[in-house]
């Protein structure tokens, strides 16, 4: 069956040590995704998710212009981050292992998350609703993400290592109505 995300109860969403003393938060605006779950298999499942790179959000937007500049996502050359699964492990209960290539500013890496798959239930409009939490960290540099300056106490401005956050809720697709 193919579930949709359903972004008003979603969130992707990042956080990366800065200045080596705090962390910011972020997350993308704009972002779809489908998952092909099949309840009998889990490991047969399929997940395909789009993030727009310019919705960019940590709350300041002059820091969020230069996200979107060629310092670091480069959104008009790289307006999309993709994600597509190419393994799923369920780990026993409702947790699960999920390997997938990430494209980002127009780098290819398999990335690994871990999570949490809750439901599936119905609502009370009658939708067939779960929950899907994971996490991975990434190295931004592995992605082309570079611009650094170091400071002088040592260390750097913005860490390399990038932790990913997920939380999506997704419905049941309904198909469409035929004309016929």
């Amino acid at each position: 069956m193919t579930w949709q995300i359903d972004p008003a109860h979603s969130r992707v969403a990042f956080a990366v040590r800065h200045m080596m003393v705090s962390t910011v938060r972020g997350s993308f605006k704009v972002f779809n995704g489908e998952i092909e779950y099949d309840e009998q298999n889990p490991a047969n499942s399929k997940i395909t998710a789009q993030a727009e790179a310019a919705s960019i959000d940590t709350g300041q937007p002059e820091r969020d212009q230069h996200l979107r500049s060629a310092d670091f996502f480069e959104v008009d050359k790289y307006p999309t981050i993709t994600f597509v699964s190419t393994k799923i492990e369920p780990l026993g209960g409702n947790e699960y292992r999920v390997t997938g290539d990430l494209t980002m500013h127009g780098v290819t890496r398999p990335v690994t998350f871990t999570g949490e798959f809750n439901g599936p239930i119905v609502d009370a409009f009658g939708l067939r609703r779960a929950g899907i939490l994971a996490t991975a960290t990434i190295n931004r540099k592995d992605f082309g993400l570079t611009w650094n300056r170091a400071i002088e106490s040592g260390g750097v401005i913005v860490d390399d290592k990038v932790k990913i956050e997920i939380e999506l809720e997704i419905t049941e697709k309904v198909p469409a109505a035929s004309n016929a």
